[in-house]
């Protein structure tokens, strides 16, 4: 099972690094709204790899057990928010840094230790932070589109929905400025 895993992974990793996300201009200009191939890219590959897998579980060919759906609380929105702004500060997830260690880039070095310190201090500053209420689940706790909708076919069609804006999606919704300024 592991060698699926590395083999997969960095198949993952290539993928991403041919569709340019592990570009920091590139990733720049999409979250600028300057070039949105990328994010068509990432809608289509959502919405596809949604709709297949959703199709799949209809068709019993997947079991939906191993499938976990995470809890919601407001450590979830605190964390999304940190997320989103290390991504646009830096121009990498935590995916894409390790296409780009890959890659032989010495700053996603950086980004992945200081993604793994940063890992470690959550986990020594969790029961702290715990009596914050910050994990208390919110907004009906594990709901999913299946659980509140109660059919498999709403999440086909926001996957193909996905796939759709993609299609439609422009590749740029504003003019470039010169590279490396932020409007």
């Amino acid at each position: 099972m592991i060698v699926l895993a590395i083999v997969l992974g960095s198949l993952f990793g290539f993928s991403l690094y041919r569709v340019g996300a592990t570009h920091a201009d590139i990733i720049i200009d999409m979250l600028t709204l300057r070039d949105l191939r990328l994010a068509k890219t990432i809608l289509a590959a959502i919405g596809l790899s949604s709709a297949v897998f959703f199709v799949g579980v209809l068709l019993n060919v997947f079991d939906p057990s191993h499938m976990s759906i995470k809890t919601m609380y407001m450590g979830v929105i605190i964390g999304g928010a940190l997320f989103g702004i290390g991504w646009a500060v830096s121009g990498m997830c935590p995916g894409t840094s390790l296409a780009n260690v890959g890659a032989g880039r010495k700053d996603a070095l950086f980004f992945v230790l200081g993604g793994l310190l940063g890992a470690g201090a959550f986990a020594l500053a969790y029961p702290w932070l715990a009596t914050f209420g910050l994990f208390e689940p919110m907004l009906g706790g594990k709901t999913s589109v299946v659980s509140v909708s109660g059919t498999m076919w709403l999440p086909i069609v926001i996957g193909v929905g996905f796939v759709l804006v993609a299609w439609l999606l422009p590749t740029t919704l504003r003019k470039s400025s010169s590279r490396g300024h932020l409007p």
